[in-house]
């Protein structure tokens, strides 16, 4: 078992930190969606232009460079409009940066990889887990040309990093490399162009705690009335007094709309952003705002009514109900999803999975345990080879999209999540569980037995079942054999110890430890016959 990697304890995972609401808005005139492509756009260059002047700053970036940047897009737009951008371009460098760092992690991974594999004799098979050398002297040779490779890209990326430098696309370097091939994205120049444009507008503003709404820049009423604050140079656009332009439509949030309605009552901060839908040719208001950490369940009093294991799968969630002791009990569940298609569609496939399973626990009464999933690490062609079917199926579970989802929705029906390693629970789950579960009735899945081994994971208990003894001691006065003990109680793995007196309830004349005891038998001028018994007489008349 020395190849085998440590396994992380389970955790009762944190509810979200945010909210987030969308409305569309509807019964724009033309008026209206020439002012917002107008601020928009205008702002967008403002945003693009600071976003370069912050990359060009690097690690020498103060908070006087920070205040100059601010003072300059205050005389161009507003000072409120100034600190949404500074704050949004901070936001955007710092999340190159993560990325940065996790794309160095990507490839010191595969530099190791290769590493390891070529100082290995060609032909060498893989053992505990780890890989072999490379099959032929052309994939040796190969690989080595693309250690060289990694090699550099990792110095350049490190060096990169330690001179403070980012690269960043504003509008998003997926759209930014479809304009090379408009035919595979099924775009034309001209709807590039205006995706592209929308993509790059900035229409989002910061809440502020006490003022009106709780947000000045961009101002929703409780009537659903929405204003937004123009930019010094298209002042002359208002429609309304201190520079402000007024919609004409109206919003209503549906879902929190309460919440929000609470909040914009009492002004506290709720931030807006404005999205145009070029696709659907829509245009869209999203509210967030941060709201207290709930307070988690400890994990003691989520194992003590049991909780149901979940094994996230390419096409479906497999999920098992397990009791207290890690029995399955009743039928497996299963709740599929298709991740083909457009991105909203796969997007309502899996909330529509994940609600199943949530109302589903929900009746239960129970907790869902799922596997703290993370595929970043996995999927590098380094690793897998050539099992390229593989590395498509990890790349295609949208492992994070699940995750956040799972974690929202089941704060909001107060279900505690519970998070465990993943570690060798799909392959345990078939070894140990898989034939047992397996009736004449019902055929067992992989990923069902999967699901058993993550609950029992999340409950503490091991994965491995106790080991079955010879037909003959299976059943005693106790109970059948195979009822799962606590890893605590010794002696769980040995034979019970004999108990005196009879195993079954029907028991042979003379047989047991009771067998000489003839006043516990119905014999003759014994126990059960204390008394000569006499026949009460018959009445003649009713």
């Amino acid at each position: 078992m020395g190849g085998l990697r440590g396994v992380a304890a389970s955790f009762v995972v944190p509810g979200p930190s945010g909210v987030a609401i969308r409305d569309s808005l509807k019964g724009l005139t033309e008026q209206d969606e020439k002012v917002l492509r107008l601020v928009g756009d205008l702002l967008g260059s403002l945003a693009c232009r600071d976003l370069k002047a912050r990359c060009a700053a690097g690690l020498d970036h103060d908070s006087e460079q920070w205040a100059r940047r601010k003072r300059a897009l205050t005389g161009q737009s507003s000072s409120r409009w100034a600190g949404s951008i500074t704050k949004a371009t901070h936001d955007q460098w710092a999340l190159a940066r993560r990325g940065q760092l996790a794309h160095i992690q990507h490839l010191q991974a595969g530099v190791d990889t290769i590493t390891y594999r070529l100082s290995l004799p060609i032909g060498t098979k893989g053992f505990q887990g780890r890989p072999g050398g490379y099959r032929s002297k052309r994939e040796w040779f190969t690989k080595s040309r693309r250690l060289h490779l990694l090699e550099d890209r990792l110095e350049c990326a490190k060096a990169d990093r330690e001179a403070g430098r980012v690269r960043v696309v504003r509008g998003g370097k997926k759209l930014l490399r479809s304009r090379h091939n408009l035919q595979a994205a099924h775009l034309t120049e001209v709807e590039w162009r205006l995706r592209w444009e929308a993509e790059r507008w900035f229409l989002q503003a910061d809440g502020e705690s006490g003022k009106r709404y709780g947000n000045e820049t961009i101002r929703v009423s409780a009537d659903g009335e929405v204003s937004i604050k123009l930019p010094a140079p298209l002042a002359g656009l208002a429609n309304a007094p201190q520079g402000r332009y007024v919609l004409t439509c109206r919003v209503g949030f549906r879902h929190r709309g309460e919440q929000w309605a609470d909040r914009i009552t009492a002004n506290r901060p709720v931030a807006y952003r404005i999205h145009h839908d070029v696709g659907r040719g829509r245009w869209y208001l999203t509210a967030s705002w941060q709201i207290p950490p709930v307070q988690t369940v400890p994990l003691e009093a989520v194992r003590a009514t049991g909780l149901t294991g979940v094994d996230m799968n390419a096409d479906h969630l497999a999920a098992w109900r397990l009791d207290a002791h890690g029995n399955p009990v009743g039928e497996p569940r299963r709740f599929d999803y298709d991740l083909t298609g457009s991105a909203p569609h796969r997007d309502a496939q899996i909330r529509h999975a994940l609600i199943r399973l949530l109302h589903w626990a929900k009746r239960q009464g129970l907790a869902v345990a799922i596997e703290d999933l993370d595929f970043h690490a996995e999927k590098t062609r380094e690793k897998h080879g050539r099992r390229k079917r593989f590395r498509r199926l990890i790349s295609s579970l949208p492992t994070a999209k699940v995750r956040a989802r799972l974690v929202s929705m089941a704060a909001e029906l107060g279900i505690p999540l519970v998070a465990v390693d993943p570690a060798y629970t799909s392959r345990w789950g078939a070894q140990h569980w898989q034939k047992p579960l397996t009736t004449t009735t019902r055929k067992t899945t992989r990923h069902e037995a999967a699901a058993v081994a993550i609950g029992r994971r999340a409950l503490g208990h091991p994965i491995r079942r106790r080991t079955t003894p010879p037909p003959p001691h299976q059943r005693d006065a106790v109970g059948h054999r195979t009822v799962q003990a606590a890893p605590s109680i010794p002696g769980r793995e040995g034979t019970r110890p004999r108990i005196p007196g009879p195993r079954t309830r029907s028991v042979g004349t003379g047989r047991g430890v009771k067998a000489g005891h003839q006043r516990a038998h119905n014999r003759s001028g014994h126990a059960t016959e204390h008394e000569p018994w006499h026949q009460d007489s018959l009445p003649l008349s009713p």
